[in-house]
């Protein structure tokens, strides 16, 4: 029988296999959590991007600006409401400020604006012409199964439809289809903000 390994012995060989790592890597390791950090201050309305990149060495700054940069992009989403407008102005001013490729960059942030007025305008009449689409179509079937239950009687009651939980579901999942055509065209602009230097 051969001998059986603890689960530390097996871990130590995985990790000496590993090997060394790459300077790369433990700058990555070190400043990946700094830009991040850096971000989220930047959101906070605390600092001012480009001189607190300009702060680091040559070699950090890079990786500093890819972390900012992946948070940014992050907290871009549709603008449901005031806040997450804000967030979505000051994440997009921050990508301006760092990105190296501007024209590319302002084309896309230019693409997500458009998406977000039409979200604003159209979306939102989309989504109240669906919301009463919906509204009457449970508010049939719910009279329908009243009068197979109580037959004339049913006439007397009254139930508030938006109110049961039933509605509250089928408009959670009709509303979540006309937002993810949205959401599937953002992240496609997101994905191209990433790949931008």
């Amino acid at each position: 029988m051969g001998d059986i390994k603890s689960a530390r012995e097996i871990a130590m060989e995985k990790i000496a296999a590993l090997g060394e790592p790459t300077e790369a890597e433990r700058l990555e390791w070190k400043y990946l959590p700094e830009g991040e950090k850096l971000a989220a201050r930047y959101l906070k309305g605390d600092v001012k991007l480009s001189e607190e990149i300009a702060k680091f060495d040559k070699k950090a700054a890079p990786i500093i600006t890819r972390a900012v940069s992946v948070v940014l992009i992050k907290n871009i989403s549709l603008p449901k409401d005031e806040m997450t407008k804000k967030t979505n102005k000051i994440a997009m001013e921050g990508l301006k400020s760092i990105k190296m490729e501007k024209a590319k960059v302002e084309a896309v942030l230019n693409q997500i604006n458009q998406i977000f007025t039409h979200f604003a305008t159209q979306g939102e009449q989309q989504m109240k012409q669906a919301y009463e689409v919906v509204k009457q179509d449970f508010q049939a079937k719910v009279e329908q199964a009243l009068r197979q239950q109580m037959g004339s009687n049913a006439a007397n009651m009254r139930i508030d439809i938006e109110k049961q939980p039933q509605f509250q579901e089928e408009w959670r999942k009709v509303k979540s289809q006309l937002d993810g055509q949205y959401i599937t065209v953002l992240t496609e602009l997101k994905q191209q903000l990433t790949l931008l230097n």
